[in-house]
């Protein structure tokens, strides 16, 4: 070492001292004690040790050589290089493609040999299809500038419709997205305008402007990321939304008419059914009511007839067991129920001599009054 010494120590003190004054094992005991370094003489000695190993052509090759050793210092450090959260690296060894890297730091062969693209892959973007403008906050556009050449399409029924939509969309390979297409803007938006043709010519007007809407949307978003997995453009379609959907502007009055007519009709149909639901309910009910009362006097008129036949069975069974009994029985009830309500006095004549009769005149015309009330 450029400290060691042979003989006395560089500090003094004989030669049994080590390099920062102290007794070696077994050597003499001379030299008064421990002494502190000598910080300037290492820092010599270091310096001429290391001088050694550089060429002594002359000061300014040494000062060359010590310039391109922190350059190339400098070149290595460079290959640091850090991924934020919501990004993806992409290494490249000599502009061909190695692997992707996470968010951190990391490290790769610096320029010209490696190169590090670092690409958003949670950032949602927008493309827009049919027109040139802003989308508001609550989803609506702000239609700057109409592009018919890609809003209008034709529907299954042979109507034209002017639609204008937009397609949100992030990068979820960031390898896939830089490699396998280029010019991926124009490439997502080319697929979005052929998938939503496909899907509004294989659907009426009618059920694009009113029930289809949200069936439209979602069958164009599949067919979209369809399309673009097939090219490997590492795309993921977060949603299509349609914004204005109006028939062209040249039929849009005669069109307008034709859904007020529908509407009316829808509104007549709808006070229809309302009557019908009041009506049908109450004529039911009303035909349960008679069904109810017919089946109860059934019921009645059954008991009544059943309860007379059998007092007609018991009288019969106490006629057959007493006949002169029962008969002068059922004559004498016969004879009250037909005399209860007559007016003639039957006065028997054997009741005895001396008796007056007294017949209750009021009383008999009272009764026939009310009878013949």
């Amino acid at each position: 070492m450029p400290w060691k010494s042979d003989g006395d120590g560089p500090f003094g003190g004989g030669g049994g001292q080590g390099p920062w004054g102290g007794n070696r094992p077994g050597g003499g005991g001379g030299g008064g004690g421990q002494q502190p370094p000598d910080i300037d003489e290492l820092l010599r000695r270091g310096q001429d040790k290391f001088k050694g190993l550089i060429p002594t052509s002359g000061g300014g090759g040494r000062g060359l050589f010590i310039v391109a050793i922190l350059a190339i210092v400098v070149w290595l450090g460079s290959g640091f290089y850090r991924v934020q959260p919501g990004e993806q690296g992409v290494e490249l060894l000599f502009g061909k493609f190695v692997k992707l890297t996470s968010p951190g730091l990391n490290y790769w062969a610096p320029t010209p040999f490696g190169d590090a693209i670092k690409v958003p892959v949670t950032q949602i973007n927008t493309v827009q299809v049919g027109f040139r403008g802003n989308v508001g906050d609550d989803g609506r556009a702000v239609v700057a500038r109409d592009v018919p050449q890609e809003s209008l399409m034709l529907t299954s029924d042979q109507n034209i419709i002017d639609m204008d939509f937009v397609v949100q969309w992030r990068i979820k390979d960031a390898a896939e997205f830089l490699f396998n297409i280029s010019n991926q803007e124009n490439t997502i938006k080319a697929a979005a305008e052929s998938a939503m043709r496909e899907v509004i010519g294989q659907s009426k007007l009618e059920a694009v402007l009113t029930s289809k809407r949200q069936q439209v949307q979602e069958e164009t978003r599949r067919l979209v990321q369809a399309i673009l997995d097939d090219y490997g453009a590492g795309v993921s379609i977060e949603s299509v939304q349609l914004q204005n959907i109006d028939p062209p502007k040249e039929v849009i009055d005669a069109f307008n008419d034709v859904q007020r007519a529908k509407q009316d009709q829808e509104r007549s149909i709808n006070e229809a059914t309302a009557y019908r639901n009041n009506i049908v309910p109450r004529a039911k009910g009303q035909a349960e009511k008679m069904v109810q009362d017919a089946s109860a006097y059934k019921e009645k008129v059954i008991k009544e007839a059943d309860g007379e036949a059998k007092r007609f069975l018991s009288v019969y069974e106490t006629y057959k067991d007493a006949k002169d009994v029962t008969r002068l029985r059922l004559y004498l009830e016969r004879m009250q129920s037909i005399l209860k309500s007559s007016n003639k006095m039957i006065i028997d004549q054997e009741g005895g001599s001396g008796v007056v009769p007294y017949l209750p005149l009021n009383e008999l015309q009272k009764s026939t009054k009310g009878a013949t009330q």
